[in-house]
């Protein structure tokens, strides 16, 4: 296939071209280098079959002749990080919505069937565990900028699945739980990344809150086997799929975890959402999704442990310092 993928300069992104380039398919990743960085597409810049641009997603002109020239599309660009969308709040919101405007409607003007990255965000302060695709969503108060992202991806969802039942458009829509390996920057507000290169630094390791927030930390590896099965996956078009682990870590055990793994003489402390991020904060205390329809769908079951995933992380960020 000749495919396109949007955002293909970023964590997930990267990782995703190296693998369709793997399987043979020719590949055009467009980015507009706002988070994404060609560092992360060095071992393919030079690949036969592969192509990078750098633009927006929202540029109408270069992607009409981008979708134009493909057979699938993954759309993954999008504003990401906790850090980042407290900070540019109208980026946010422009770049996920206008942006997936742009894909939605070009994929279903050349009849290209369409894979668009959603997120956990969505299920907002849900207490029902683990969390299902059809489950109702709990957002917090508008005064509190982070559920800005879980809004404008719910958008997100509600466009595709209204081009699917209008138009008939082939949509997969993947909501990606807590997703981490190498490349993976800490500067948007990502723990992993963050709690490694502090702890290599031998610096202290800020926990925002209570350290009590669990969450589910699935490798990138894991979720782009998951997303290049999906999109061949008949039965998934559509539907909503959640894409995770479901083994869970206190972010405070998980403080623990990279200090022992990095052998660093680093401390724990906690500092309360408003001394981090300069202003009120609204979080969930626990996020776990329900794999019963990707395990349906494509028997999808995560085959890298936490602390392999780690370790490959601490392992790339060495080899950075």
């Amino acid at each position: 296939m000749n495919v396109l993928v949007t955002g293909g300069a970023g964590f997930i992104g990267s990782h995703l071209v190296e693998a369709l380039l793997a399987g043979g398919h020719g590949v055009k990743a467009l980015d507009d280098l706002s988070t994404g960085s060609l560092d992360n597409l060095a071992a393919v810049a030079d690949r036969d079959g592969f192509r990078f641009v750098r633009d927006s997603v929202c540029n109408e002109s270069t992607m009409t002749a981008l979708v134009d020239r493909c057979d699938v599309v993954f759309h993954l660009a999008a504003a990401v990080g906790v850090q980042l969308i407290v900070d540019y709040p109208v980026r946010t919101i422009e770049t996920n919505i206008h942006g997936s405007e742009v894909v939605l409607s070009l994929a279903n003007k050349f009849g290209r069937k369409i894979v668009v990255a959603s997120t956990s965000e969505v299920y907002g302060k849900n207490t029902k565990i683990p969390f299902n695709e059809d489950d109702d969503s709990t957002l917090g108060s508008t005064r509190f900028t982070r559920w800005s992202y879980a809004c404008s991806k719910m958008v997100d969802e509600f466009l595709a699945l209204a081009y699917h039942e209008q138009y008939g458009l082939e949509t997969v829509i993947c909501r990606l739980f807590n997703t981490v390996g190498p490349r993976q920057t800490g500067a948007y507000g990502m723990v992993v990344p963050r709690f490694v290169r502090r702890a290599l630094a031998g610096e202290t390791i800020e926990i925002y809150g209570t350290g009590e927030q669990s969450r589910c930390f699935c490798n990138v590896a894991d979720v782009v086997d998951a997303l290049m099965k999906l999109i061949e996956c008949d039965e998934a078009v559509g539907k909503v799929v959640n894409i995770g682990t479901d083994e869970s870590i206190t972010i405070d055990a998980l403080a623990d975890k990279v200090i022992e793994m990095t052998g660093s003489s680093s401390r724990k402390r906690r500092l309360s959402y408003e001394e981090a991020y300069g202003r009120p904060f609204d979080d969930m205390l626990i996020r776990v999704p329900d794999l019963t329809r990707i395990r349906r769908l494509i028997g999808f079951e995560p085959r890298i442990a936490l602390d392999e995933t780690l370790r490959q992380v601490i392992d790339f960020e060495k080899s950075r310092m």
